[in-house]
Parts: C-alpha cells; sequence; structure tokens
C-alpha cells in the first residue's frame, strides 16, 4: 500500500511510521509540505497518488489556540479540507484524529460517536469542524484518540501527560495531577495498529472512537504507572476550577472504543497498555 503520511515527526507519526514500515510511506516534514496550503497539498497528492493519507498532524496547544485562532483553524480544520478534496480527487482513503475535546465534559459514562459533541475551546471547535470536513471526503475514517503516550518520537515532538508523568516519577519528583479529570489513555502502539487493521479490513468508513478501553482519574492513571514502576508518588493534586488554563478542558472526557470493537478492532485496556509501554521503555534502558 502507498502511504502518505503527514505529521510523521509526532508521538503519533511516529508510531504510524513503524507499524506501516513494510508498505510504501511517503512522509514529508513540514518544511516540505505546509497543511495550511491548499495548492502544496493537492500537489503533493497528486504526485505521491496514495492509496491512504494518514493525517498526524494538528495545531494541538490548547491553550494558545485561544489567541491563535485562525492558526488552530488552518491547521485543524482547513488543512483537513484541502486534505479531504485533494483524496477525493485522487481516489484515496483518508485517515484523520480527532480528540475528545469535542465533547463539553459534563457527561457520566464514556462518550460514543452517537453522543452530540459540544467544544468549549478554540481548539476544541477547530478539531470539530475538521472532523466534518474529513467526513466529507468518499472513503475516511475520523478516529478519536485523546491523552496519547508512547514510545519516544523525534526530539523535540511533545511527550504527553503520560509521559511527563512517568518521567517525574522516575525521577522521583513530585508528579502535579489532575485530581477531577478523567480520560482513557491512548497508546501510540495500538492506535497505529488499529489504523493498519481498519485499512487491511476495509471496516465501513466513518467516525471512531479509537482509545484504549477504561476511563480513570489522571490520580489513578498517576497511581497505576507508580505501581507497575514501584516507584513512591508524590503527587500534587489539581482541579479545574484552580489550575487557571486558558481554555477550558472537559471534565469527563473518557471515550467508549466499543464501536471498533463491534467492527472486529478491539482495543486493550489502557492499564495492559501501561504495562507494556514501560516494558518496553525498560527494554530500551537495558
Amino acid at each position: 500500500m502507498r502511504i502518505l503520511l503527514i505529521g510523521a515527526r509526532g508521538l503519533l507519526g511516529a508510531a504510524m511510521r513503524r507499524e506501516f514500515r513494510d508498505d510504501e510511506v511517503h512522509a514529508p516534514d513540514h518544511g516540505q509540505l505546509d497543511l495550511t496550503d491548499r495548492d502544496a497539498v493537492a500537489g503533493a497528492v497528486a504526485r505521491t497518488k496514495p492509496d491512504a493519507i494518514i493525517n498526524c498532524a494538528a495545531y494541538n496547544n490548547v491553550d494558545e489556540a485561544e489567541s491563535q485562532a485562525v492558526r488552530a483553524m488552518d491547521v485543524n480544520a482547513f488543512g483537513v479540507l484541502s486534505l479531504a478534496e485533494a483524496a477525493a480527487r485522487a481516489g484515496a482513503i483518508l485517515v484523520h484524529y480527532s480528540t475528545d475535546f469535542v465533547f463539553d465534559g459534563e457527561a457520566d459514562r464514556p462518550y460514543t460517536e452517537e453522543d452530540r459533541p459540544g467544544p468549549r475551546s478554540v481548539y476544541a471547535s477547530s478539531k470539530l469542524l475538521g472532523e466534518w470536513f474529513a467526513l466529507d471526503a468518499p472513503h475516511a475514517y475520523v478516529l478519536r484518540v485523546e491523552s496519547l503516550f508512547g514510545q519516544s518520537a523525534p526530539e523535540g515532538a511533545r511527550t504527553g501527560s503520560l509521559g511527563t508523568i512517568v518521567q517525574r516519577l522516575t525521577r522521583g519528583y513530585e508528579v502535579p495531577v489532575f485530581v477531577d479529570r478523567t480520560a482513557s489513555p491512548s497508546y501510540t502502539t495500538d492506535v497505529a495498529r488499529a489504523t493498519h487493521e481498519i485499512l487491511a479490513r476495509g471496516i465501513a468508513p466513518g467516525l471512531y472512537h479509537c482509545v484504549n478501553d477504561g476511563a480513570a482519574t489522571w490520580l489513578e492513571i498517576a497511581e497505576e504507572a507508580a505501581r507497575v514502576l514501584n516507584v513512591p508518588l508524590r503527587h500534587k493534586p489539581l482541579t479545574l476550577a484552580t489550575a487557571k488554563l486558558a481554555a477550558p478542558r472537559p471534565r469527563y472526557c473518557a471515550l467508549s472504543p466499543r464501536k471498533l470493537a463491534d467492527a472486529g478492532i478491539p482495543m486493550p485496556t489502557w492499564q495492559d497498555a501501561l504495562r507494556r509501554w514501560l516494558a518496553q521503555g525498560a527494554r530500551l534502558r537495558a
């Protein structure tokens, strides 16, 4: 399969490169392809003639987006529109990743694909608009992920909240964690594997939640990481009310991957994913 991979230098993009290593992957960096340049996107797709376009690129500085709304919209929404248009012309499959932030966080159980979005920030709104643009493509998958963690990406890439927690745990530092936010962490290796299976099996196009199964507060996630690492947890409790963040965060943002499981692609639990990731890190350090 010939794949055009956008955003290969990020945490998720790096996992895609590993997962699709036996395929023909074209992975231009930002200097080679500016997602906000519609003509450049069209030209790259026309030259590559991909079977599938996998878009891992995003403007994901949630707080900065409040003052950089145009930039966030250009990347997260209109850049996706350009990809969808180019995919349609090329007859290519489009795979695009979205976020739990499209929901308002007022639920008390994991969100499903049928739940009504309610974005509360510029970032969230830009990602929801990107979903709509992506799904306009004739053969598109929008996969919502959240709280990504995984093997190291290229230098300078974001490590994610869980990566930061583990770094602080292993160094014996105090760990600031939200005690009132609930999430479904997503292991990039599992997201990449699921993406590969989606393309290989040709399941019905549409919207899917592609997260590890289960839900926990960030304190519970930090406690599990400390238990697996066999280190003490010294945590600093944080709450949404006291954090003083520029952009609102959803309080409850766990997602249900049941629809993906019903399509034949079950996602492992976040606890299982966390153990595998930490074991992989131990092997790499040995």
